[in-house]
């Protein structure tokens, strides 16, 4: 066994360079190629009822906070295990879907639609990373907030450079 190693689960990483994901690249990715195509945006509609539509929640981390805890991770050492890489503050989509269209100075579009059969019983309705072992470890950089990440993403990456 190598002398020091960290296991790291990703939670909802979106960022630039994610063409090649296909069906899998995030949902900002998909978003602005559904606005782009049709003026508005797609979500799931709930079918719980302690969710509203579009409440459902994920941590989303920019790939940049991404690189920037691997970095850290490499240069520090810390203690061998698993670490959680996300935020520690989960979002719904509706909020990642609204500041996707003000990204791109747009006004927000936004209808939902029923999950699908074979994936409705078993979506997620929350997720969200435990940050206080890394946190511990002694990493205490700041994350992107949503909007700002969102902002960066779209403007300086999306908007014009998006693969049909």
């Amino acid at each position: 066994m190598p002398p020091n190693w960290a296991g790291l689960k990703f939670f909802n990483v979106y960022g630039p360079n994610e063409y090649h994901k296909g069906r899998m690249a995030s949902v900002i990715f998909h978003t602005v190629r559904q606005i782009k195509q049709t003026g508005a945006m797609k979500l799931f509609r709930s079918h719980r009822d302690d969710y509203e539509n579009g409440q459902q929640s994920r941590d989303f981390i920019y790939v940049k906070d991404v690189v920037n805890i691997c970095h850290w991770l490499a240069q520090n050492r810390p203690e061998n295990g698993l670490y959680n890489v996300g935020t520690g503050n989960a979002r719904p989509f509706y909020d990642l879907a609204t500041n996707t269209f003000l990204a791109m100075d747009l006004t927000p579009k936004i209808s939902f639609i029923d999950t699908p059969i074979d994936i409705r019983k078993t979506y997620q309705y929350f997720t969200e990373a435990n940050m206080e072992k890394l946190r511990k470890a002694g990493y205490d950089k700041p994350f992107f907030s949503l909007e700002k990440g969102v902002e960066d993403y779209v403007k300086n990456y999306l908007v014009e450079e998006i693969i049909w």
